[in-house]
């Protein structure tokens, strides 16, 4: 599975043989059935996860029990909990995947070493790291400024891959809205 890794660097970044030696030595393999739980609340994150096949969900569950989507992550992405694996807390998340998965999993030690002896890893990682915050304040402000319709059919135009591998009911949580209204929103697409 680390070709799929490697795959996935060679088209951001240049990297020699022996760096890409450094990384595979510290990548571990780790395979996820289908509803097996990377992470689970109250458990502490240690670890970059870089998804080679399958999809995970990341999700909080309400007091009343409710689960809330925060993000999937398909093949060529990137997984964890950074608040847990940043300030050491336990997570408030759980990840699950909802496929047969396989994902990469770097110790946060590995990781800063990585970073530390390539600079362009390092480099890469932090534009990355940006580029997710930016997608994190753009779906903030398109939860309070789109209806549901707006945003379902946002969700369908950016994520094509992903809408149909995940069941309605877990597209309506990440949008925030009821499986319900998610029902009638597709109605409403399909009369158009």
């Amino acid at each position: 599975m680390f070709d799929v890794f490697q795959d996935y660097l060679s088209q951001k970044i240049t990297l020699s043989a022996q760096e890409f030696d450094l990384i595979k030595s510290v990548a571990k393999i780790k395979k996820l059935r289908k509803r097996q739980y990377l992470l689970q609340q109250g458990d502490f994150w240690k670890y970059k996860a870089f998804v080679c096949q399958g999809l995970l969900r990341s999700f909080r569950t309400d007091d009343k029990g409710v689960d809330h989507i925060i993000q999937f992550s398909i093949e060529n992405w990137w997984a964890g909990d950074i608040e847990s694996s940043t300030l050491g807390n336990p997570s408030k998340n759980n990840i699950e995947a909802l496929e047969t998965t396989t994902v990469l999993l770097f110790s946060n030690n590995d990781f800063e070493m990585l970073e530390s002896k390539i600079p362009v890893f390092k480099d890469f990682i932090a534009a990355l790291i940006t580029q997710s915050y930016f997608a994190s304040q753009n779906r903030v402000h398109d939860s309070i400024s789109m209806n549901s319709e707006e945003r379902y059919s946002k969700f369908l135009k950016t994520y094509p891959q992903i809408a149909n591998r995940v069941p309605q009911h877990m597209i309506a949580s990440y949008l925030g809205i009821s499986a319900e209204t998610l029902s009638r929103i597709r109605k409403q697409i399909q009369k158009k």
